[in-house]
């Protein structure tokens, strides 16, 4: 088994959804794809994020630490949310992004976890 991360990206400046009940029915639908990645063992962890605006970049890496408001990139897309799952390979990985992109009705990126150089 394998952990991907599906991230859900926004862009900056365009509404998620085009109504209310449109928002309410993605977020109902998020929740029956959550209980089936849960039911399927596959879950590992999954969370929506606010926007990135509200985001406080931390740099450590020098003599002080360095805070800054907003988001690391100078980017108009953003990550929104996101799944951990733990699947076999990439196509299950695949599989999964697709049916989570049709209940939030946004694009998914899937990036496979490092392997532990320990394990």
């Amino acid at each position: 088994m394998a952990q991907y991360l599906l991230s859900v990206y926004m862009v900056d400046g365009q509404e998620a959804y085009p109504s209310e009940e449109e928002m309410q029915q993605a977020f109902k639908d998020v929740d029956v794809f959550n209980a089936k990645l849960q039911a399927d063992g596959v879950w590992v962890f999954a969370g929506g994020l606010h926007p990135a605006d509200v985001a406080t970049v931390v740099d450590g890496t020098g003599t002080e630490v360095l805070l800054t408001d907003g988001p690391f990139g100078e980017a108009k897309e953003h990550i929104g949310g996101f799944w951990i799952v733990d699947v076999p390979d990439l196509d299950a990985a695949l599989r999964l992004a697709a049916e989570g992109s049709k209940a939030c009705r946004g694009t998914v990126e899937v990036r496979p976890f490092q392997d532990d150089p320990a394990a």
